[in-house]
């Protein structure tokens, strides 16, 4: 059993940056395959970043590419997700999640946090 907690989420305007953090309890958390999604409303959660489940290699959305940056320190149990020339488009409800197997589907994580908000002003 895996619990999540995502925090920094904000308001910052459109070319500033966020990291967010996501704590998770749990002496397994280094084998889990953690991810970031992202859900804005009347909008489907959509996949963000994610380590791949080999070799710890990471993976990002088109959308988001170059801009964020995934990282995780396995002994402080925490994800992080850096976000840099933030825009607009990216104003959503940030949600960290854990699986045994990962990937860009949702529905392959197992655990989730409550999200934290970011909002992205013009």
């Amino acid at each position: 059993q895996v619990q999540l907690v995502e925090s920094g989420g904000g308001l910052v305007q459109a070319g500033g940056s966020l990291r967010l953090s996501c704590a998770a309890s749990g002496r397994t958390f280094s084998s889990y395959v953690m991810g970031w999604f992202r859900q804005a409303p009347g909008k489907e959660r959509e996949f963000v970043a994610a380590f791949r489940r080999s070799g710890g290699s990471t993976s990002y959305a088109d959308s988001v590419k170059g801009r964020f940056t995934i990282s995780r320190d396995n002994a402080k149990n925490t994800v992080y997700l850096q976000m840099d020339s933030l825009k607009p488009e990216d104003t959503a409800v940030y949600y960290c999640a854990a699986g045994s197997l990962g990937g860009s589907y949702y529905r392959m994580y197992d655990y989730w946090g409550q999200g934290t908000q970011v909002t992205v002003s013009s």
